[in-house]
């Protein structure tokens, strides 16, 4: 079992950034890809970021790739996404979420557990 919990989100003008935090319960956060997603109102949950249980590989989708960036610290059991560049697109409800297996993935299925969200608005 693993509970997660976001910080950091908040309101940032276009073009700022934001670096947004989530920590995590339990022994073996070490053995968890770990991944962000975001939803804005109205649409589906999306990907964002995900990294490997070491942090040598790391996955975005075209939409973020070059302003964000995820890693992770496993001795404070913590994952963090830098956001740079934000856009009033960016703009949702950030959600932390791990997954068993080794595999980097951004298919929202395919994660175990959820945190309960930070929300980040980007004002144009």
């Amino acid at each position: 079992q693993v509970q997660l919990v976001e910080s950091g989100g908040g309101l940032v003008q276009d073009g700022g950034s934001l670096r947004l935090s989530c920590a995590a319960s339990g022994r073996t956060f070490s053995r968890y890809v770990m991944g962000w997603f975001r939803q804005a109102p109205g649409k589906e949950r999306e990907f964002v970021a995900a990294i490997s249980w070491r942090g040598s590989s790391t996955y975005y989708p075209d939409s973020v790739k070059g302003r964000f960036t995820i890693s992770r610290d496993n001795a404070k059991n913590t994952v963090f996404l830098q956001m740079n560049s934000l856009k009033p697109e960016d703009t949702a409800v950030y959600y932390c979420a791990a997954r068993g297996g080794a595999a980097v993935v951004g298919e929202t299925r395919r994660y175990d557990y959820w945190g309960q969200g930070t929300q980040v608005t980007v004002s144009s």
